[in-house]
Parts: structure tokens; sequence; C-alpha cells
């Protein structure tokens, strides 16, 4: 009786403690978080209405040198699609709106499925306002749709200048996996050109709108009225160096024509003028790129993403005599005494190689203005290989310019070393040399570091690195940098360097190839070229600068399959010359010049 009494009491006494520790538990947990946590909680109830709005930072602009707006930027809306709440029901309503084709979105999702399914997906750029207007009035339908108001590139200033600015397109993955923490899921970043090289400086800081949504995520508001949005910091502007009005002449000249033309300023480096023809149309870029442009593009015979003039490479021709005029004189094989008599070609071996014409008795400063190749055939020869490839690397040919846009190409300068690795100690002869001394052969050079070879005969052997940044505005201290050329010097003489500058002046104004383009008011001194090409007609070449006296402008103009340079490429070069010369620049525009100036910035590129 007493153990059965016991037994009950003591059950009775353990829930009662167990249902008194419960209440306890649950009314500490309840202090701790009504009271104690309330503001994390808060916080955490605030998120499920808060909805942030990531805002892209506008790009910075690019300006030419005299401040004329080249790139801007233009308001755009951009579609997106979250997949963590899309219904896949409503893709073919969409690509009906958006007029796409069927299976659109769907490649679009399957592109990026690798992406957190949370992250939303760009699916169509620059909207237009009756496809917004149609969202807004049907988004409680439309789970996972959204839009946002962006920024994107406006090309309509009247330069097209694909393949030096370049384009932006939305960050792959692989880049995005190797710059976490710097850019989201569908940023937009730099490809090709000066949009790759000063990425940093241009792309500026996102912001962020809170607003505050209902349960179906329709917008009700804004979040303590704003107060914690961050601002967008715009990017850098950049002032190009660039000069407009030579660049629309190039590219008028070049509607219908295949080729290159590169001008610089020979004192400085700074490109005047850059060219790639055929170009691709940058608005095809600034939205989503359709599969139907790119393949366009890639199975276009005339590849017109390919730079030409960085990238491609062309026997230089007769504009090459030069080099070997400078090493004769340098060297001292030749003088002003020294002459060749031309009988209409030059016999080495038992293989004769022709000349145009027959000249007679030929100096140096007549080799030039006439472009006699059987001067050229002996002088070679005279030198040797490795002299004559050792003053073509001294003007920089065989090795890349550095300049800053990702895409150069070095080009080739034979030498005993590079004939023996291609073709064997034994497999070449020294008639592979003769052909070289009209620039023909295994050499191969760009139209780059051709206007550079311009600049350097131009300024004396003195020049600067080419490059396309002139200063850069920072937006935060609205400071303009410019930009420090970096100098160097060949070291050749001044006294070599006069007597082949003389007879280039005399090619275009006594009585060389080039007389066509002489102009009254501006001395131009150049050289034309023609170059072999063994899978069609034959290229066009000029390179050249101007003034004589004082130059200003340095180019180089390849057209490519189009017979002889100083019939095609040196009027093209004579354009762009007096395009650029004959205005006035006497002034530098105020809006430019009133701003504070730090001198002499660093840029790595």
């Amino acid at each position: 009786m007493n153990d059965n009494y016991f037994g009950s009491l003591f059950r009775r006494r353990i829930v009662f403690v167990i249902i008194i520790g419960f209440f306890a538990i649950c009314s500490v947990q309840l202090f701790n978080m009504q009271i104690l946590q309330q503001p994390t909680y808060s916080e955490k109830s605030d998120e499920n209405s808060v909805k942030p709005i990531y805002q892209l930072a506008p790009r910075g602009i690019f300006y030419d040198r005299n401040h004329k707006v080249l790139v801007g930027n233009k308001p755009s809306f951009t579609l997106r699609i979250t997949p963590s709440t899309y219904d896949k029901k409503l893709t073919p309503y969409l690509e009906a709106i958006l007029g796409m084709s069927p299976g659109y979105i769907d490649r679009i999702l399957k592109l990026n499925e690798s992406y957190s399914k949370f992250i939303p997906r760009k699916i169509a750029k620059d909207v237009s306002f009756k496809v917004i207007a149609w969202y807004e009035e049907n988004s409680s339908k439309l789970p996972g749709v959204d839009y946002v108001m962006e920024t994107q590139r406006d090309y309509s200033f009247g330069v097209t200048g694909a393949h030096m600015f370049g384009y932006t397109k939305e960050i792959p993955l692989e880049v995005f996996q190797r710059r976490k923490g710097e850019y989201d899921i569908g940023d937009e970043i730099g490809f090709g050109g000066i949009e790759k090289t000063y990425e940093d400086y241009l792309r500026g800081e996102k912001g962020i709108k809170y607003m505050l949504v209902d349960a179906k995520q329709k917008t009700i508001g804004r979040y303590k009225a704003g107060e914690e949005d961050q601002a967008t910091i715009k990017g850098d502007d950049l002032t190009l160096t660039i000069d407009k009005d030579a660049q629309e002449v190039a590219e008028e000249e070049f509607k219908d024509k295949r080729g290159a033309v590169v001008a610089l300023d020979p004192s400085t480096g700074e490109v005047l003028a850059f060219l790639s023809a055929p170009q691709y149309n940058l608005e095809d870029f600034a939205k989503v790129t359709s599969n139907e442009v790119w393949r366009e593009l890639n199975n276009n015979p005339d590849r017109p993403m390919f730079n030409r003039a960085s990238m491609s490479t062309f026997a230089p021709g007769s504009t090459f005599k030069m080099i070997s005029a400078i090493a004769g004189l340098e060297e001292g094989i030749i003088d002003t005494n020294f002459k060749v008599n031309c009988g209409g070609g030059y016999q080495f071996g038992d293989r004769y190689f022709k000349c145009l014409h027959v000249h007679g008795t030929v100096d140096v400063e007549t080799s030039i203005e006439k472009s006699c190749n059987t001067f050229y055939y002996t002088l070679v020869n005279k030198l040797g290989l490795d002299t004559w490839s050792k003053y073509a690397k001294k003007f920089g040919f065989g090795t890349k310019t550095k300049i800053d846009i990702p895409e150069e190409s070095s080009g080739i300068v034979p030498s005993t070393e590079y004939y023996n690795r291609v073709y064997g100690k034994n497999g070449w002869t020294k008639g592979f040399v003769i052909s070289l001394g009209i620039g023909q052969g295994e050499l191969n050079v760009t139209p780059l570091q051709l206007a550079q070879y311009a600049a350097l005969f131009a300024n004396y052997g003195k020049s600067a690195r080419p490059h396309f940044l002139k200063s850069y505005m920072d937006t935060q201290t609205n400071k303009r940098y410019d930009v420090k050329p970096q100098y160097y010097d060949i070291g050749i003489s001044r006294k070599s360097f006069d007597i082949v500058r003389r007879a280039m002046y005399l090619v275009v104004n006594g009585a060389g190839t080039a007389t066509n383009i002489k102009l009254p008011d501006i001395a131009i001194a150049g050289k034309t070229g023609t170059a072999q090409n063994p899978h069609g007609k034959d290229h066009a070449i000029f390179v050249g600068f101007a003034p004589y006296d004082n130059p200003k402008i340095a180019i180089a103009v390849i057209v490519e399959n189009a017979g002889f340079g100083s019939t095609v490429a040196a009027p093209i070069a004579r354009d762009i010359i007096k395009a650029y010369l004959q205005k006035d620049k006497k002034e530098e525009p105020k809006d430019l010049a009133a701003l504070p100036v730090v001198k002499e910035a660093n840029i790595e590129h």
C-alpha cells in the first residue's frame, strides 16, 4: 500500500518538475527572442519585405583629344529571369512579347545553369517601353520575371572604331571565378580594345536601392525613404589621343575596302587614327548578342572581328628599303657617293632578280625616290643577313609595340637563327636574303609597326610607345590625370636620318613614286610600297609623315588586294593628314582646359 502510494507520488513530482522546466525554458526563449534578439529578428523580417535592387554604374565616356564624344551611354531597360521562382510555362508568352525565336530563353537559362538559381539572368537588353508597360500591368502573374534600369553604350557619335574601342558583355563564368568579390553574375565587363585594357577605370561602382515589396513581390514604396540607399559611382571618363576628324576620314575611305590605317604623333606616340577594315557594328554588342549575329561575323570570309591594324602581318614591300639604307649608312658600307648601275635587275648566282624599271646610275637618295630594287638587292647582299636584321629590330620590327590594347602581333624579322630553325642549316642559301632588301620574303610586319617606323623617321629615331590614353578624369576627385609617354631613342645618327628623310621628301615632292599626293601647303614625306600577295592581287602600302620640317603626324596605310601603293594607299594617307593638320588647333577646349590637372599619371596596361 505504502509502496504504491510512494510510487504514485514520485511519478507525480517528476511530471510536475518536467512541466515547470518546460515552461521555464519556453519563457526564457521567448524573452530572448522578443526582447534580447528583437533587433536581429526585426532585421530578418525586414529582409522578407525589403528588396535590394542593384544599379550598375554608368561606364566612363570616351572623348577624343579635342574633347569630342566618341563613345557615350544611354538609358536602357533589361528584362531578367530568376530561375528559383520562374514558371517555365511563361516562356512562350515572353518570347512572343520580346519577338524572340522559340527556345531562346531556354538556351539562355541552360548556358547559365551553373550559377545559383537565385541569381537573375539577363534575357533581353534595351527592351522597349511598350514591353516594360506590359510587364507592369502583368507583374503579379509573372513570378521570377523583373527588369532593371541600366545604361548601355551609345555609339551614335559618328565614329565606329570597333577594333580600338572593343565592347562590353556579360562576364563569363571563368572570368567571374577569377574576380570573385569584384563582380556579380550578370555584370558587364570590357572585352577587347580600350574597354578591356581600362576596365578598372571605366566600370565605376554599383549602387543599391532598397524597395518595399508585398507578399507577391510587388513594389509598394522606398525602404526608409531611401536613407540606406547607396548611390552609384560613375566610371572614369577617358580622353583618348584619337583625333575624331582624322578617324572619320579614315573610316569613310575604307567603307568598301579591306586593310588598315594607323596614324601617330611622332613625338609622343599618341594614336591619332586607328582603323581595321572591314569593321563590325558595336551596336550588336550593346544588347544581348544573338547567335545569328555571331554566326554571321564568324563565317564572314573578310573576318571583320580580326584586328588588322595591330594583328595582321604583311610583307612591307618597298617601304622597307629605308631600313637597308640606314643600315648601310650607319655601318659605313655606303655613303652619298655610293652608286649602283640599274640595268633592270640583279644577277645572283643562277637567279635574276628583276627591277621595275631600268634606272641607270642610282645613289642612295635616288634609290628611295625612284624605288630602285636593284640598288637594294646589291646593298642587302653587302650588309649580310644579321646586320640587316639588327637594324630592322632597332626600328621595332619583330617585337610588339606594347600598345595599350590587348590584340597585337610581333611579326617576323628573319635572321640566321630563324632560317636555321625553320629550314635547317643546310636548307637555305644567301639567295633568301636578296628578297629581304625590298621588303619581301619571310619578313612580316604589322600596320602598327609601320606607323611606328614612320614616326621614327619623322622624329630622328626618338619617339614614345604608341598609346590611346591621353588622360582620365577621376570622377570622385574631379581631377584630370595626364598620361606620361614612355619615350625611347633607337640610337641612329642624325646624319643618316637626314639623307633618308630627304629622299622620302623627294618621293612626294620631287620626281618620285608619290608625286600625285603633293600638297601646296603641307610638305609630306613618305614611301610607297606594293607587297606581293601569293593569294591574289598585291597589297598597296604607304608610310609617311608631315609636315616635313616639323612633323605632327606619321602614318601607315595598307589596302589589301588593291595594287600599287602610289595610286591607292598614298591618296588615303594624304586625306587623313589633311584632316588632321588643316584645322584650327590653337586653343584647347575650355571645358577640358579648365579642369584641374595632376601631371604624369603612371598607367600600367
